[in-house]
């Protein structure tokens, strides 16, 4: 299936199923001569693994990450990178009860209807678990752009109805939340204790921006940087909606208003673009916004049907998220990277 395949250039393959042995990515085109340290790569994983507090998943991952080929002596080689992780904490019985029934809100149907057979444990390869591994491709990414003083951050902005009042950056790292505002963060985690009790889900918003990004990244037409980008973050588990720039908010705007003035020197009196123009950057910051829906899996008593098309009231008892897009962050940051990446090498050759 090429659907599991993303990149160009720098170009990713990620393979493994949630409740299978391992999941893993190989990654193509890096070039020789970075230097990749394993620990930055575990660090990157450890921002998302699951079990790290009372408002995630308790599923309890190391994440541990082996490199199986690609990196010599903290060095890339150019070959081919591959990295495995080894799935440790599963409890596939606790999915016995829905082998026969689809999941609302899941892949159980679609899955079913494409293939004639579905994975039930803990969803198989439409799980989220399978983000780990483009986070440790994503940690290769980022790597290789702070090379060139291209750096990447996302964090929250919204959960539910509850949005940030104040905007810190600095202060994304001191939370639960992967908030830029302390007070919202602490509002926030107490509204997902209070779902998490009851068994229910909530989504939000990720905000990402992308700095020292030079102009000219991103290819005409079908190719276009703010297309791959989109791309790259709805092909994230849970996705729902992506808009750069001022977004949806631009269809309010006049043109008066929304055009970005030129500047002597190159540069713009705004940024309402987001960075990018025509599909290319402009040199701005490139800032984008992902929504994620609810998690699909709650605890609260549902309807659907099994296999046979009967009417079945059920709940799930699996351990999940009441946000799922608290530890989406990192995966934002990493397809981000592969993305940008991936332009930016488009550009370049092979070597750095």
């Amino acid at each position: 299936m090429s659907g599991n395949k993303f990149g160009e250039i720098f170009r990713i393959t990620t393979f493994g199923e949630s409740h299978g042995t391992a999941i893993g990515v190989i990654i193509d085109g890096c070039p020789a001569g970075l230097k990749i340290e394993p620990e930055f790569i575990q660090e990157q994983l450890d921002r998302r693994k699951p079990g790290q507090s009372d408002i995630v998943t308790p599923r309890a991952e190391e994440d541990h990450v082996h490199i199986l080929s690609g990196i010599f002596e903290g060095i890339s080689t150019g070959t081919p990178i591959g990295m495995i992780i080894y799935n440790k904490d599963v409890r596939s019985k606790d999915y016995d009860n829905l082998k026969d029934l689809f999941r609302p809100g899941h892949a159980d149907y679609t899955y079913f209807k494409k293939y004639g057979l579905r994975d039930y444990r803990g969803s198989g390869r439409s799980s989220a678990r399978e983000t780990a591994a483009r986070v440790a491709a994503g940690a290769v990414a980022i790597k290789l752009l702070r090379h060139f003083n291209i750096n990447i951050t996302a964090y929250i902005i919204s959960v539910g109805k509850i949005r940030i009042k104040t905007k810190n950056l600095q202060l994304i790292n001191t939370n639960k939340i992967l908030c830029p505002d302390t007070d919202t963060a602490y509002e926030i985690e107490k509204h997902l204790l209070e779902l998490k009790e009851i068994g229910d889900s909530t989504g939000g918003i990720v905000e990402c921006i992308t700095t020292g990004v030079p102009a000219g990244l991103g290819e005409p037409v079908f190719d276009k940087l703010s297309a791959d980008l989109a791309k790259a973050m709805l092909s994230i588990n849970a996705t729902r909606g992506f808009e750069i720039g001022d977004g949806f908010a631009c269809s309010e705007l006049k043109g008066s208003q929304n055009n970005d003035p030129m500047l002597p020197g190159y540069k713009f009196a705004s940024n309402h673009a987001g960075g990018i123009l025509g599909g290319i950057s402009n040199g701005n910051d490139i800032i984008f916004r992902v929504a994620f829906k609810p998690a699909s899996s709650i605890k609260l008593p549902q309807k659907t049907i099994d296999i046979h098309g009967n009417p079945v009231e059920f709940s799930i008892s699996g351990r999940h998220d009441p946000c799922v897009a608290i530890r989406a962050v990192p995966v934002v940051e990493a397809m981000t990277a592969i993305t940008v990446a991936d332009h930016f090498l488009r550009a370049k050759n092979s070597k750095l």
